[in-house]
């Protein structure tokens, strides 16, 4: 009973709020409605509406999910710090590295049934339900491992946040099992999605023991440098105190991550280009090009410099630790991820085809309005949970405040 009253409640806070939070909504709702029309005209038409062919199968939508699930992946560089170390600048604000984990792994879910074409098919992917082809599937390990991760975090914030609305002490026993279980499953997440690419043996371009550290490296980075950004927004308009020391040591924890991922790259492109296998070829079309198809070398020299700057501005504690250049840093290291997991990943894995053949694909409008549906609908969830968060904790709507304001409206309007 008192965990339908805490979810009642929360709902209510949801619907409270400025002037500025109603247009911020409004705006994402628009968005989603314009991006939901778009992806109507791939259900009715089907997947030839976007610029995926049979050349290039995989491409803006899976981009997108290897992006997100790294971005769930990186609330673990919180979850230890707060929870294994109990560093307490952390520990304040590590909820919102798992609330912005849940809207990746929806937004991420979303992404797969997006690209199966016809939205009925995913309930194949549901146990015992549907056909998984578990465990010959890596599919179904990934997804197993996505919702399990989702549960998880769940879990463990809405018990957090249904203490604090009761006002009670949280029981250690009942969430520290649960946060060390998420660590690995973080790890998990991202190493099982890279193992979807592994497991393909006619791509050679992923064919590679690296990959999946790889993968985990650059979650490391786009992720907090999220976090970074939306924490200094928190600050300013909430009342959430958010300690300078705590962006500090996120910032530095990325420098680890960015030199990893630096170096497990070069180790990459050595092997490649020392050994000079016919392999070699789709790492040429991604930095050089073949013949007169250079279209996609803008994107991967982009991400590489990008990368490179950001680790730079990280690197220097001077840089770091001021916020003009540290939010540049984290601009430049997110737009860096995302094109090296959207273009420079998938794009090159089925370029040339097994053919020989170069099908130049680049996402079609309604791709891009799929994905802003999905980002929207993210962005949404995220503001009622962070919404929900904050006024919890600062106790704005607990529920005899809630319980009392029902109450003298009915008398009001009986009156």
């Amino acid at each position: 009973m008192n965990f339908i009253r805490f979810t009642l409640g929360s709902f209510k806070i949801i619907f409270r709020g400025s002037k500025t939070y109603y247009i911020w909504l409004i705006i994402l709702f628009l968005l989603f409605i314009w991006g939901a029309l778009g992806y109507s005209t791939q259900l009715s038409e089907g997947l030839i509406k976007t610029h995926m062919r049979d050349s290039v199968s995989w491409a803006f939508y899976i981009g997108n999910f290897t992006f997100l699930v790294g971005i769930a992946a990186a609330a673990v560089m919180l979850v230890i710090p707060a929870y294994v170390y109990n560093w307490k600048p952390i520990k304040e604000i590590v909820i919102f590295g798992e609330l912005l984990a849940v809207c990746a792994v929806v937004m991420s879910i979303s992404f797969i049934v997006v690209d199966i074409g016809n939205p009925l098919r995913f309930w194949h992917m549901l146990p015992i339900v549907g056909t998984m082809n578990f465990p010959s599937s890596m599919l179904s390990w990934d997804f197993f491992f996505l919702f399990f991760y989702l549960i998880l975090n769940l879990m463990v914030v809405s018990y957090l946040l249904y203490s604090i609305f009761y006002k009670k002490e949280y029981r250690k026993s009942m969430v520290l099992p649960l946060v060390f279980i998420s660590i690995p499953m973080a790890v998990g997440i991202h190493t099982v999605t890279a193992f979807l690419y592994n497991a393909l043996p006619a791509r050679p371009f992923w064919n590679s023991a690296l990959l999946a550290p790889r993968f985990l490296a650059s979650a490391f980075c786009s992720g907090p440098a999220i976090l970074l950004i939306l924490f200094q927004i928190l600050r300013k308009m909430t009342r959430f105190e958010i300690k300078d020391e705590a962006i500090w040591k996120i910032a530095e924890l990325m420098v680890y991550a960015m030199f990893i991922y630096l170096f497990f790259t070069i180790a990459e492109l050595f092997k490649e280009f020392y050994s000079g296998t016919e392999h070699i070829l789709y790492w040429k079309y991604l930095l050089f090009g073949i013949g007169d198809n250079k279209e996609i070398i803008v994107y991967s020299w982009a991400s590489i410099t990008m990368g490179c700057m950001a680790f730079v501005i990280f690197l220097i504690p001077k840089t770091r630790k001021n916020f003009t250049t540290l939010n540049i840093g984290a601009i430049l290291i997110y737009a860096s991820v995302y094109v090296e997991k959207g273009i420079a990943l998938i794009i090159p894995g089925f370029t040339p085809d097994v053919l020989g053949q170069i099908y130049v694909y680049t996402p079609s409008f309604i791709e891009i309005r799929t994905a802003v549906m999905i980002f929207s609908l993210g962005s949404l969830i995220f503001t009622f949970l962070v919404k929900i968060a904050i006024a919890i904790v600062f106790e704005d709507y607990n529920i005899d405040h809630l319980t009392k304001s029902s109450q003298t409206t009915k008398g009001e309007v009986t009156g």
